[in-house]
């Protein structure tokens, strides 16, 4: 690494520290921390805003073990200041005795606390071309493999770890809200209450319409419902998924009355299309959701090479806006920005292997990310 290097890291952590000071410092978090009362605490005259302080310092410089701490010993004055920091840097072992002891019993205040963060720099997350600010929300299983942590179990990646889901609003790719999983645990539980959370959390955030996006894992009629109904500034799109359904039976039907049908290249057909389906429930009565629809057709590879069997891709998205076919299949392809964001989390910030054992406590640390992440993403 160059001095040129070494010099832009440095004034990048200077930028880093000083936002966390004139951010953090005075916030309603950590003054909501500092009253809250906890058992058993080590260092005492340390306040819980010291501590949540000090983690959010040490996961924005992309170090989440408890040990990085020490770091901070060798020039404390100089973080105590940049951080805010009131009486002192806890010890390795305060740092996580503390963390132990507030576990989650702080997940409204941070959430709070990440919502007045923008509120008081007065940075509003940007819309699409539509005007629609988006919400995407999207699960991404966590590494944990070789650990026994509270927790950890077989993800659907098939390795034993975590599975947080996120929700980033904006273009830009702020976290919204965030939430540690167990790895077995199906990409749909629990996620209305996450859902119901991120909506009350964005509608603060921004007086723009929502757009909330999301994979198969969620086509549920639930999350759909509930946004559905709650609000006209509320839109969805979300990928359909086929489960036990006939897909070449859909395939056919649909083909059968396309108009827009679409010749690419030879060899490759695409019908794109509208259809809509009907509902009804005790609560909301007869109602329908259109869903758009995108069937590829290949009877020759891009190479030329004709096929012995022709290859048949459909892809269906469930949706309440009120835009073209194209439009709405253009917008859940840009959903795939999410993966860039969670490899930004887990490579970048270094949060994959969380280093509790204790899974409260972990809950606590990847809420405190959020935070961290958003400041990284404001500077």
């Amino acid at each position: 690494m160059t001095m040129h290097h070494v010099c832009i890291r440095a004034a990048c952590g200077v930028a880093v520290f000083t936002a966390l000071g004139q951010v953090l410092g005075k916030s309603n978090l950590i003054k909501k921390a500092n009253r809250m009362r906890t058992e058993k605490r080590s260092q005492p005259q340390i306040k819980n805003g010291d501590i949540l302080l000090t983690m959010i310092g040490l996961l924005s410089l992309g170090k989440s073990d408890f040990e990085n701490v020490n770091e901070f010993h060798k020039d404390e004055e100089f973080y105590k200041i940049a951080f805010g920091i009131a009486y002192g840097i806890p010890s390795e072992s305060s740092l996580r005795n503390r963390l132990d002891g507030i576990g989650v019993s702080m997940n409204r205040e941070i959430l709070d606390g990440n919502v007045d963060m923008f509120l008081s720099c007065k940075y509003e997350p940007s819309a699409l071309q539509n005007d629609c600010v988006p919400v995407d929300i999207d699960v991404s299983p966590f590494d944990n493999s070789g650990s026994h942590k509270a927790g950890v179990s077989r993800t659907y990646k098939i390795f034993d770890g975590y599975a947080p889901i996120f929700a980033y609003i904006g273009t830009e790719g702020y976290l919204c809200n965030a939430e540690l999983r167990e790895g077995k645990q199906h990409c749909q539980s629990g996620t209305p209450e996450f859902l119901s959370e991120t909506i009350a959390a964005a509608k603060q955030m921004t007086k723009k319409p929502l757009l909330f996006r999301m994979d198969s894992g969620n086509d549920a009629l639930e999350n759909m419902l509930l946004l559905h109904w709650q609000d006209p500034q509320l839109k969805f799109l979300i990928k359909h998924n086929f489960r036990r359904e006939d897909r070449y039976a859909i395939e056919e039907e649909l083909k059968s009355v396309c108009k827009n049908v679409k010749h690419p290249r030879e060899g490759k057909t695409v019908y794109i299309g509208s259809t809509w389906q009907n509902f009804e429930t005790k609560k909301d009565g007869k109602f329908a959701i259109r869903m758009v629809y995108e069937i590829t057709e290949r009877t020759t590879s891009a190479d030329g090479q004709e096929m012995l069997f022709p290859e048949t891709e459909i892809d269906m998205y469930w949706t309440s806006l009120d835009v073209s076919d194209e439009e709405v299949i253009a917008l859940y392809h840009n959903h795939a920005v999410c993966e860039q964001y969670h490899s930004e989390i887990k490579t970048d910030m270094g949060i994959e292997r969380l280093p509790s054992g204790k899974f409260d406590t972990n809950a606590l640390i990847l809420k405190l990310t959020m935070i961290a992440y958003n400041i990284l993403r404001i500077i």
